[in-house]
């Protein structure tokens, strides 16, 4: 008969779940590491940068330190169909994934969560820099994401699709914690990962050439480069931003500032050519390859169907720019579905559109077709396909896939 609650917790290799268990084990929780082993490619990936196989001894040393039960799981084909062939399919038609965020939904707070369940377990754990934190709602259990107690390694953008029901699993030891003070566990537990370099890269793939990695099912299609100017007339001055609330506009308003990311400009000089418009972003710099330009050139769109990169010049180029954002309906995602706004409804929040963005104040209008959030300050390099995250103080309330 069980007498401690059992925490499956991933182990990856790193310093952060390393400590996570240490701290599970002195919180009276029985702990089993898991490290998940998953699609791996070395041919795209930069030397050295992904070494999984010594991630996966350092997870192995760092359970026989800790005398937990240690055992691998091989999740390779699932993270192959739910996030390689999504970011293929994502990148195909010119929108930007994030695979980070899709893995924590698909893949750990999922499939790792029910290979968990299998081994009776009553939660499961990560090294994520958030927290989880739990209210009562007309008399029923509702949880929330908190960010993590460090500003500067905040996870919660990441964990931003979570559901109720994936959070009522999981635990985040670390989240209370400084990453220094991680450091500083790990170092007086005599675990191998004390001073291990943070992972970069990925979500289980590494860091990676993009390029290389999208070749494998995107091939090379040379186009043009365009460069837009500045004083292109489709740009909306800020000065003739309405004065009334966004809530307030009709539908035509609405759409000018949050559907622009389907707008493509249509004049410009073409400057220089191309391997590929699926390969690039909106607010990306490098990769060009196009000089004598004085000022750096930013993607501002991209039409992969007319394989054309529209640029422009400077980090203040207006093409940069956007004041909103829409998501549709069946991508709208609340994690506390008790603060769901109906059609007709709308509700002041902070949001962000990238990790680690300072959060910004935004309008979120509920209208038939979809979700549109209006900031009131311009955002630069809102990407179609990115996710953009919604929050209260320090709390996450929702997200949704930017149109």
């Amino acid at each position: 008969m069980k007498t401690k609650p059992r925490v499956v917790l991933g182990l990856s290799g790193g310093v952060d779940s390393s400590v996570a268990a240490k701290i599970l084990l002195d919180q009276g929780y029985e702990v089993i590491g898991m490290f998940m082993k998953n699609w791996h490619d070395e041919s795209v990936t930069i030397s050295n940068e992904c070494p999984w196989i010594e991630d996966s001894t350092d997870a192995m040393l760092v359970a026989e330190t800790l005398n937990i039960p240690f055992q691998a799981i091989d999740l390779s084909a699932e993270y192959q169909k739910r996030i390689v062939d999504y970011m293929f399919a994502e990148y195909s038609v010119g929108r930007t994934p994030n695979p980070d965020i899709l893995c924590n939904r698909e893949i750990k707070f999922d499939i790792f969560l029910k290979a968990a369940i299998q081994l009776k377990a009553d939660f499961v754990a990560t090294g994520h820099y958030c927290q989880k934190g739990e209210i009562a709602v007309d008399g029923q259990p509702v949880y929330q994401l908190l960010a993590g107690a460090d500003a500067n390694k905040d996870q919660s953008y990441f964990l931003c699709q979570l559901s109720q029901e994936q959070l009522a699993k999981a635990l985040f030891p670390i989240g209370h914690l400084q990453k220094s003070e991680v450091r500083e566990i790990a170092k007086e537990a005599g675990l191998i990962t004390a001073e291990k370099k943070d992972s970069q890269g990925l979500c289980f793939i590494g860091k990676v050439r993009l390029p290389d990695f999208l070749q494998q099912q995107l091939k090379p299609k040379q186009g043009n480069i365009v460069e837009i100017s500045a004083q292109f007339p489709a740009y909306t001055p800020i000065s003739q931003v309405p004065q009334e609330a966004p809530q307030d506009w009709d539908q035509a308003q609405l759409d000018a500032f949050c559907l622009a990311l389907a707008y493509l400009p249509t004049q410009g000089k073409v400057i220089s050519e191309h391997r590929g418009a699926h390969y690039f972003t909106v607010g990306q710099r490098k990769g060009l390859h196009v000089g004598g330009t004085g000022k750096p050139l930013f993607v501002i769109a991209t039409d992969t169907q007319e394989n054309v990169i529209y640029t422009g010049l400077g980090e203040d180029h207006p093409g940069l720019n956007r004041f909103g954002l829409f998501v549709q309906n069946d991508q709208v995602h609340w994690i506390r579905q008790d603060l769901a706004l109906k059609v007709g409804e709308h509700a002041v929040y902070a949001a962000r559109i990238r990790y680690r963005q300072p959060l910004s104040k935004a309008t979120l209008i509920q209208r038939e077709n979809g979700l549109y959030v209006v900031f009131e300050q311009a955002q630069k390099g809102i990407a179609s396909g990115q996710f953009a995250a919604w929050y209260q103080d320090k709390e996450c309330i929702g997200s949704g896939t930017i149109f």
